[in-house]
């Protein structure tokens, strides 16, 4: 099993106030498997989605990716395994704007200290399988908010992580656009990639293969997507 979590739960402290985000959550996700989370705001989706990407720790229970017990490693652990495991993608792109599409799709690669010439051949291929070949040289500002969100791919596929986490991926785009890193989306799954997606869109929910919708910080459904959106 890929990600696995039992009884997951998160308690903030707001002053005085104790808030318990997720209520003990269990949630078991495979290899090759392209799942949507879904709720409303509040939730708990994104803390779910936080604590799946490493980029937070759970108050109590246990989460094990790839096998591996990760609730209880250091912080350098935790930044080494988000930089080899996971790939992620963003709402806002969080692209680097003083840098072109080639040398944003190489920073992870450059943080995980591979050689130049194979930083810039495993960037262009990443950069090719999400369509963008011809615009390798141009800065963020140069691109369209799709193609930016393409580059975006490109980096979170360029380390071969075990899955992709994309946070409300097409929230930024307008419906074209939306629709084409659907379709990147679904090439990339059918390829083998491993996809977690959270989203508050219906629409973009029925892409995935399976919908694990949250509501208060409990899994109240976990289900198949019986009409599911393919290309």
């Amino acid at each position: 099993m890929m990600v696995e979590l039992e009884r997951i739960k998160k308690v903030y402290s707001l002053g005085k106030v104790q808030v318990e985000a997720l209520k003990g959550v269990s949630l078991k996700i495979d290899k090759g498997e392209y799942v949507a989370i879904v709720g409303p705001s509040g939730s708990g989706k994104s803390t779910l989605m936080n604590i799946i990407g490493l980029l937070d720790r759970p108050t109590a229970g246990s989460y094990k990716l790839n096998g591996v017990e990760v609730s209880t490693l250091s912080d350098d652990q935790l930044a080494y395994l988000r930089n080899r495991q996971i790939g992620f993608v963003f709402q806002s792109f969080n692209l680097l704007h003083r840098l072109n599409a080639l040398a944003n799709v190489e920073l992870p690669m450059l943080y995980a200290k591979i050689p130049s010439r194979e930083r810039r051949e495993r960037a262009l291929k990443a950069l090719e399988i999400v369509g963008l070949s011809d615009r390798i040289y141009h800065k963020p500002n140069e691109l369209s908010g799709g193609q930016q969100q393409r580059v975006a791919i490109a980096r979170a596929i360029v380390m071969n992580p075990s899955f992709l986490l994309a946070d409300e991926p097409t929230g930024n785009l307008d419906t074209a656009s939306s629709i084409e890193i659907m379709k990147i989306f679904h090439q990339l799954n059918e390829a083998g990639t491993t996809i977690i997606m959270v989203t508050h869109e219906q629409d973009i929910a029925n892409h995935a293969k399976r919908i694990v919708r949250l509501r208060d910080g409990l899994i109240v459904e976990d289900s198949l997507v019986s009409n599911r959106i393919t290309y």
